[in-house]
């Protein structure tokens, strides 16, 4: 792959795309990761350069959720401007791009949007805290006390996979029927 991180201009048409083909809001860790830890196509500097720069310029907005965290949005601006230049990005990096989204695009969102953690309570038991958040705040927050530090460690490592089948069923289980 070509190094296109002494292109400013390219480096932006490449985050846009990064973002137009994500079709989500993405932390900054999230995109750094992406593009500068996984890939190659833009480097740290870079990335954290011309981010600023689209948010200057209206292409790229950020949000806060409760937590505190920045979420960032391509804008209707920023799609107009992925459309009309979107040859000047090498045929090889949008492809590798679009491979690489379509690949990892559902591990990115559990990694955003499923939290968990889990602490030692004075009894000797331990709290796990499990989290779905979304851009806009919080969808969902549970706290399991369990026995011991294994159980807890169990619950950890599933959260990220099982946070979709948990929210759901917890969803269909509280929705009145008569209320359908």
């Amino acid at each position: 792959m070509m190094n296109i991180s002494n292109n400013t201009t390219v480096s932006k048409l490449v985050l846009l795309y990064v973002f137009d083909t994500m079709e989500m809001p993405l932390t900054e860790n999230t995109i750094t990761d992406m593009c500068c830890n996984r890939n190659t196509w833009i480097s740290y500097l870079t990335c954290k350069e011309v981010l600023g720069d689209l948010i200057e310029s209206g292409f790229i907005v950020s949000t806060t959720n409760n937590s505190g965290e920045n979420y960032y949005t391509i804008t209707n601006d920023g799609r107009d401007c992925i459309s009309y230049f979107f040859s000047r990005i090498p045929a090889s990096v949008r492809d590798e791009i679009t491979n690489f989204v379509k690949e990892n695009r559902m591990a990115f969102r559990r990694k955003q949007e499923y939290f968990s953690d889990y602490y030692k309570n004075a009894d000797g038991s331990y709290t796990v805290l499990m989290r779905i958040v979304e851009p806009l705040g919080t969808k969902l927050e549970l706290k399991l006390n369990v026995a011991n530090r294994a159980i807890a460690k169990v619950i950890y490592n599933k959260w990220e996979e099982r946070a979709s089948q948990v929210y759901g069923s917890l969803y269909e289980l509280l929705i009145d029927d008569n209320n359908s």
